[in-house]
């Protein structure tokens, strides 16, 4: 916890600073992939302003990238190449999971789709809907500041 001494000094630990800086400096990388994508970048528009919480800009570099924000179904094919994104992203770093396709496999059950991103990359927030609306994404990314900054989780 920071505390304030006489002077304006703020006094804090390290690895609070650490978190206080990764939240707020927060890099997603662009990986649409379906109908949320829409949602996803309707969220990084004028009205709903991601550029409060330092993310303005959506990286199409995964080396420039700590956060994943997952929009959509993830078919078979595209698994490895999700895999691949995530594993070129620097450390730390956060995925995102976006709607139910995303997080479930949505309504379409079958074998060309994966039942969950989390079968092929870790996820530490699941953001529900079909397809969630920009409030949802932007609830989702405060929960995550919420926890890096509680320690949580610690990638």
């Amino acid at each position: 916890m920071a505390t304030t001494a006489p002077g304006n000094l703020l006094m804090t630990t390290i690895d609070r600073a650490a978190r206080w800086a990764r939240t707020r400096s927060m890099f997603p990388a662009s990986f649409g992939l379906a109908c949320c994508a829409i949602e996803m970048m309707a969220t990084g528009a004028a009205h709903y302003d991601l550029g409060r919480f330092g993310m303005e800009v959506f990286r199409a570099s995964p080396r420039q990238s700590d956060l994943m924000v997952v929009a959509g179904r993830v078919s078979q094919k595209m698994a490895p190449v999700l895999r691949q994104v995530y594993d070129q992203m620097p450390d730390p770093k956060w995925v995102i999971s976006m709607g139910a396709c995303a997080s479930t496999g949505g309504m379409f059950n079958n074998y060309a789709l994966v039942q969950g991103v989390d079968q092929v990359v870790p996820v530490d927030i699941y953001v529900p809907g079909c397809p969630p609306g920009p409030q949802s994404l932007m609830h989702g990314i405060l929960t995550l500041h919420d926890k890096i900054m509680k320690g949580e989780i610690n990638n």
